[in-house]
């Protein structure tokens, strides 16, 4: 498992969302700035606190021109009823494998939880920002909406 940093190229992957139809980075290049948050699990309350401050936000970032993409080891299953229950309009992505969190370098709290990590991710395929906090659920979507904001002002 590797660390990714700001400034390196995000590895592309392909992962099925909650429909089971297949997404992958790449189709999202020179296209839309991309919000990649990796999280532990559906319908816990850290994560649901987290999906619902990124779905009340959501078209602050839609309309600055980025997209939110949720990722965890959930089924694709799990991800189409927690998505239904909380009215979230982004797309969730199911690593049921842990092949992209260990891609991404996400580690695990207590040995047992993926890490609540965020990437911004630009068009061009660039690491603009990473945030990482189990326990700042909420702050995911404020780091992330400064980041897409800088980026959009250049």
């Amino acid at each position: 498992m590797s660390e990714l940093k700001v400034g390196e190229r995000a590895p592309d992957f392909t992962l099925p969302d909650q429909y089971n139809k297949n997404v992958s980075l790449k189709d999202y290049l020179g296209k839309k700035i991309v919000v990649l948050y990796f999280y532990p699990k559906d319908f816990t309350s850290g994560c649901t606190i987290e999906a619902c401050s990124f779905r009340d936000s959501y078209e602050i970032f839609r309309d600055a021109g980025a997209e939110v993409i949720g990722v965890s080891s959930d089924s694709t299953e799990s991800h189409t009823k927690f998505r239904e229950k909380h009215n979230l309009p982004f797309t969730l992505l199911s690593d049921e494998k842990k092949e992209v969190i260990e891609l991404y370098g996400i580690g695990k709290t207590l040995g047992l939880f993926t890490n609540r990590t965020t990437f911004v991710i630009d068009k061009e395929g660039v690491i603009k920002h990473i945030f990482s906090s189990q326990t700042e659920a909420a702050k995911h979507i404020e780091e992330a909406l400064k980041i897409v904001n800088e980026l959009i002002a250049k």
